[in-house]
């Protein structure tokens, strides 16, 4: 408690203190005055305002933390709905087959490799003289079938597989259908495009009511995925600049007989000159 004899005296008051003053939020603040000693009210009411002031900005400061907590809470519990799909996640491929390694640069590697260390070993430049001549004699051989390999190669085309899809392929898809993707994703040698045979026949380069073989499509991409109705589809993706819509739609029949049997096939106009071939797999869980 606060005990004050306040004497007003001209302009100005005096306040006389004989114990401690002031609780606020549970602190006592302690003044200890001489009774002798004046205190001017001005500066005592300044300190009490200033004290007033502190507290209000102190509440207000909780205030506003506490309000952030709440809403870092109310993130962390939002609906996991903007998650990707764990079906519809891409598979990466990392299995590892030897045909998808090019022969072509492994032996062209290979065999410059030999010609060169057998170069500097004949010219003793290198250690090894005596195995110069065995190195040159397989190096230069290497060398030009790797070129040749290489020059002849068919690089294979990306392919896209979603989770769902590759859990259904080895149960839903058909021995075709299995046969076409791993054609497709390896490298092929003395081939003008992959599903060249199948092209060639579906689109009779060069005959009555077929295309010319320039105008042939190319195949872009593969992507392995499910339909609507839970079934197993891998779709062909072409580029056909030269084609229309309806060139395809019209051999839609053959496409079905050619990658059957157990196939349905659609066809879909995709983005600029590209079109989709949809094989459907009829064999379903």
């Amino acid at each position: 408690m606060v005990k004050a004899v306040a004497a007003m005296g001209g302009a100005g008051g005096t306040l006389f203190c004989s114990q401690s003053f002031a609780v606020f939020n549970n602190t006592q603040i302690h003044a200890q005055i001489r009774p002798s000693l004046p205190l001017t009210l001005p500066p005592l009411v300044h300190r009490l305002t200033n004290f007033s002031n502190q507290d209000s900005i102190l509440a207000k400061t909780q205030c506003r933390l506490r309000l952030k907590v709440v809403t870092k809470a109310a993130d962390s519990s939002q609906p996991t709905s903007a998650i990707t799909s764990s079906d519809k996640a891409i598979v990466p491929d990392e299995e590892f087959s030897l045909a998808k390694v090019s022969f072509g640069v492994i032996g062209l590697g290979l065999g410059v490799s030999l010609l060169s260390y057998g170069f500097g070993a004949y010219f003793n430049i290198l250690p090894g003289s005596e195995w110069s001549a065995i190195m040159l004699t397989y190096g230069f051989p290497l060398a030009i079938i790797g070129m040749a390999l290489k020059y002849a190669e068919l690089k294979p085309v990306p392919c896209v597989t979603y989770a769902d899809a590759q859990l259904l392929r080895e149960k839903c898809a058909t021995p075709v259908l299995k046969q076409v993707r791993s054609d497709v994703i390896r490298y092929r040698y003395g081939d003008e495009q992959h599903l060249d045979e199948a092209l060639k026949r579906i689109f009779q380069f060069g005959l009555g009511g077929g295309i010319p073989r320039r105008s042939a499509p190319i195949l872009q991409n593969i992507r392995e995925e499910v339909t609507e109705d839970g079934k197993y589809c891998l779709v062909l993706v072409f580029e056909a600049k030269a084609l229309q819509l309806s060139d395809f739609e019209k051999r839609q029949a053959k496409f079905t007989s050619f990658f059957g049997p157990g196939i349905s096939s659609e066809i879909v106009k995709g983005e600029n000159d590209l079109y989709e071939v949809r094989l459907i797999s009829n064999t379903t869980l």
